[in-house]
This record gives C-alpha cells, structure tokens and sequence, in this order.
C-alpha cells in the first residue's frame, strides 16, 4: 500500500473532520463583529499570534525530523529510531536557517519580500495536500491545476490583507524590517501603492475564478464534483475571512487553526500505520484516539519547540523590543527563519507522498 494510500484511509473519521467544519465556524464567528461594522480590542487580535508559540502555530514544524524519519522507512511509526533524519533535519535547520538570518541582518527589505514569497508557496502547498489527498479523488487532476491551487490558497492569506487593510500590512512590514535597519521600508513603498494593489487585487481574482472554473470542467463525477464544491467554498470563506478581519487576528487565526493544523493532521496520520487506534470505527473510541494523538504530538513537538523558544530569547538580545507589536515582529522573524528549513522538509514530503 502507497504511502499516500494509507493517508487517505487513515484520516478517515473524527481526525479528518477537525480541519474542516470547526474551523470553517471558528473563521466565520471570528469575522462576524466585523462583518456587523463592529470592532474588538487590539489587544485580543494579538491573542492568536501569542497562543501560537505554544498552541500548533510553532509546535507544528518542530516535528519535521519525526516526519521524515515515518516517511523514509527508517521510523515508520511512533517509535522508531530518528538518529539519522534528526542530525539531518537539524543540520538543514541550522544552515539554511542560519543562512536567512544573515540575510536578515544584511537585507531586511529583500528578505521580508522573501518571507512574504515563500509563506505563499508553503501555505498554498499545505492546501494542496489537503485537496489531493485526503478526498477519495481528487478535481485537481494535473500538475497545472495544483500549481495553481498553490499560487490560489497561498495567495489569500498573503495578498487580500494587502488590498483591504494596506496601512496596517505596511506597519507590520516596517516593525519588521526596522528591527535591522531603520527607514529600509521606503524600499518597498511601490508595493504599497493603489496601482499595484489594484493589479494584485484583479491577479488574484482572476485566478480565483480560473482555478475554480478549470477545476470545475475538469472534475468528472460526483466524488470530484463534491471536492471541487470543498475547493470553491473555502476559496469564497477565504476572501470574505481576509477580506473583513484586521491582518494580525485573521493571519493568526488561519496560522494556528488553519495551516498548522492541517500540517499537525498529515504527521499524525504518518503515524497510523503502526498505530491503528485513528480509523476503529467506533465514535467514542475514534475521539478518544483523536485526543490522544494530539497529546502524543504535543510531547513530541515539545522539546524543538523550547529550542525554537531559545532561539527567540537570542533574537531578542540582537534587536531588542519594547512594545508588543514589536515583539510580534520579533516572532514573525523567527518564524521566517524557521519557515524556510520547514519549506524543503515539506517539499520533500509532497515528492515522497506523490502530490504532484
């Protein structure tokens, strides 16, 4: 049985159904005060990027050697030995992690721009995993239409802030690169301006509506055509979610209960092979299980996620902060950093797995 095979039975039930329905609720009462013209405190619109030090934002990478070591054969289930994919997941960690944060301090305005590129790539791909795999078949059929669904989904979250809260995604973008060189924004003012938004805003509509009618003419059956629905509901949530909540709450929102869910979903599932307690067919032992595999991820997430946290504390003695926007700008970094390492352990997945 195909690696990809097993994956599909495996998330089958409770497991499958936590990406879905309760988080489509979550982003919807999320946007809801804003969709009635209402407002909510700054202060809670930090609450989600805060919890994600703790709660799958950062937890979800720091079991990339885990991953690799299930998916290579050299650690197929929970147990087995991680020698080897640890030493050489940290080892990519520490040179292309390491790499970008010289990058950082020698070109913050490139390297956010970067930042902004490769959180697209990664966040599009995240969906794409979603929208392959984990459905009987899949509408995206050929390497067009998921290179697509990549540029789609990524794009969301990273483009349609930009065209509806512009000042806030600036000073975001400011408090970031000004941790290593005051006044490096102006660099990217072109960015900001009405005609490029604009451009930005119809690219990206466009592609919207390309995807889904391509998608769309290209499934064949009722399977597909009910995966192809799933494609344009959470294409439409999306837009409508970016498009009314402020850019720190709703990327913090997506980040822990979006993307780093789905991501802390698919390492399970690498799991299962070994662990069969996920696909029983009874509900409550099939909830148990679930809670239990999440609790397991937590343990194993533990120990990389106190060394990404260090990793911070030291990022804080080079740029010191004062407020709490800056701090969220400190943590974006490290994210960053984090990310690119993260990005070629997950491309490697998406080979090894066939997504393409």
């Amino acid at each position: 049985m195909s690696t990809r095979t097993s994956l599909a039975a495996g998330t089958d039930g409770k497991l499958k159904r936590t990406i879905f329905a309760p988080v489509w609720i979550a982003l919807a009462v999320a946007a809801l005060p804003f969709a009635l013209g209402l407002s909510v405190p700054l202060w809670v619109q930090y609450v989600p990027f805060l919890a994600s030090v703790l709660v799958l934002g950062l937890p979800h990478g720091a079991v990339d050697h885990l991953a690799a070591a299930r998916l290579d054969g050299s650690g197929a289930g929970s147990e087995g030995p991680i020698d080897r994919p640890l030493a050489a997941v940290g080892s990519l960690y520490l040179l292309a992690g390491g790499a970008y944060l010289l990058a950082w301090l020698l070109a913050p305005a490139a390297s956010f721009v970067f930042f902004i590129a490769l959180t697209w790539f990664h966040w599009g791909q995240g969906d794409l995993y979603v929208l392959t795999v984990l459905p009987e078949r899949t509408h995206l059929r050929s390497p067009a239409q998921r290179l697509l669904c990549v540029l789609l989904r990524g794009g969301l979250p990273m483009i349609v802030p930009l065209l509806a809260f512009p000042a806030i995604y600036r000073e975001i973008a400011r408090t970031m690169i000004e941790l290593f060189d005051p006044g490096a924004i102006t660099l990217l003012d072109p960015v900001f301006a009405f005609g490029t938004r604009l451009a930005l805003g119809i690219g990206l509509g466009a592609l919207s509506l390309g995807a889904l009618a391509l998608g769309y003419r290209r499934a064949e059956g009722a399977v597909q055509r009910r995966t192809w629905r799933l494609d344009a509901a959470e294409t439409a949530l999306l837009w409508g979610f970016f498009l009314l909540v402020p850019p720190i709450l709703a990327v913090g929102l997506y980040f822990c209960l979006w993307h780093s869910l789905r991501h802390v979903v698919r390492v399970i599932a690498l799991g299962e092979e070994s662990d069969t307690g996920i696909t029983g067919t009874n509900t409550t032992d099939t909830s148990r299980s679930v809670a239990r595999e999440f609790a397991r991820f937590a343990r194993e997430a533990a120990p990389l996620t106190v060394s990404a946290l260090v990793i911070f504390a030291g990022l804080y003695l080079l740029a010191p902060v004062t407020d709490i926007l800056g701090l969220i700008a400190l943590y974006l970094v490290l994210l960053a950093i984090l990310t690119l390492p993260h990005v070629l352990v997950v491309t490697w997945m998406d080979g090894k797995q066939g997504i393409w």
